[in-house]
């Protein structure tokens, strides 16, 4: 496996502990999740039947803003696996540094790919990737600045999944125009990674080709039952996307005794630049908090946000320490 945020085994061979020991700040995951609430026996028990899944999908709908077609999958992971079958193999372009998963999936499949820096080198490519706000660095790009770039490319693909808390830079209300194809994450801004949901909304037939792709059932009966309930839930979604916002604030004034300095980040992470990233992963560590660092980068740490007020003390402890 590449590397990723929430690899706690890792964590725990260093530095010892059992995983509920450990708060896991190493992903840009909601650690105030969605409440699940009851799921009853036929979720459980039975496939998933057609209506049940456009149900699921008409909800996606309602939260993402759009009336475009939208297939429900895997995660947003499991759309990319698909990317490379959309179009005959040719030229990708993405606009890097960002998610280490697109330039080997699609190489795998005979892509040319090209990592590029900035929005108009995408250009020519017949398949254009930009993910919005971008990670690890939160980047963030004006809709219709990437709307200029439609004609320019072949496909253009906007991965979307960390957008939920930030809704007015999201294309998914034009993503029925041909080669616009937006992915979303449902796990990340919900809490509930585990669950293993995600959509993609595009033009009809790149989303048929998706769900034919994906075969007939292509998530369990439990996620399309907590998804409907939780992307319906406009009340929760307001309120988590203003505390993200709060909470972004406090961490940032929690670590600037660090002398670490904000490089971006999205509702749900922070990227600093700090002195020695390592040096700064193991004294959280120490204290059973996992961090991310890059290899790429040795000065950037990433840090998703504390949920309960016992996590933010426990963080804010380590690091006077």
């Amino acid at each position: 496996m590449r590397e990723h945020g929430g690899n706690l085994d890792l964590a725990q061979q260093r530095f010892g502990g059992r995983a509920d020991d450990w708060i896991d700040l190493s992903t840009g995951i909601n650690r105030l999740p969605y409440p699940v609430g009851e799921i009853s026996a036929h979720h459980w028990q039975a496939l998933p039947s057609r209506s049940e899944i456009e149900a699921l999908h008409q909800a996606a709908r309602h939260a993402y803003r759009t009336s475009a077609p939208v297939v429900a999958m895997g995660g947003a992971q499991a759309a990319i696996q698909l990317l490379p079958q959309l179009a005959p193999r040719g030229r990708a372009c993405i606009l890097a540094p960002t998610y280490n998963e697109y330039v080997p999936v699609l190489s795998a499949a005979g892509w040319e790919v090209e990592e590029v820096r900035e929005p108009g080198a995408l250009a020519g490519a017949e398949l254009a990737i930009v993910v919005n706000p971008n990670n690890p660095d939160g980047r963030r790009h004006a809709p219709k600045d990437l709307l200029s770039l439609l004609p320019r490319v072949g496909r253009l693909v906007i991965d979307e999944s960390f957008v939920d808390a930030i809704p007015e830079l999201s294309l998914a209300s034009e993503a029925d125009r041909p080669g616009l194809l937006i992915l979303r994450s449902f796990g990340k801004f919900y809490g509930l990674a585990g669950l293993r949901l995600g959509f993609a909304i595009g033009h009809a037939a790149d989303i048929a080709k998706l769900a034919a792709a994906s075969g007939p059932w292509p998530l369990s009966g439990a996620a399309i039952a907590i998804g409907c309930r939780a992307l319906r839930d406009d009340t929760w979604a307001g309120a988590t996307s203003a505390r993200l916002v709060r909470d972004c604030a406090r961490l940032d004034d929690m670590v600037r005794s660090q002398g670490w300095r904000l490089v971006g980040g999205a509702p749900l992470f922070r990227l600093y630049e700090t002195p020695d990233a390592l040096a700064a992963q193991e004294k959280l560590a120490r204290g059973q908090i996992w961090s991310r660092v890059f290899a790429q980068n040795p000065a950037w740490l990433r840090l998703g946000l504390p949920g309960s007020e016992a996590e933010w003390l426990r963080l804010a402890k380590i690091l006077a320490c």
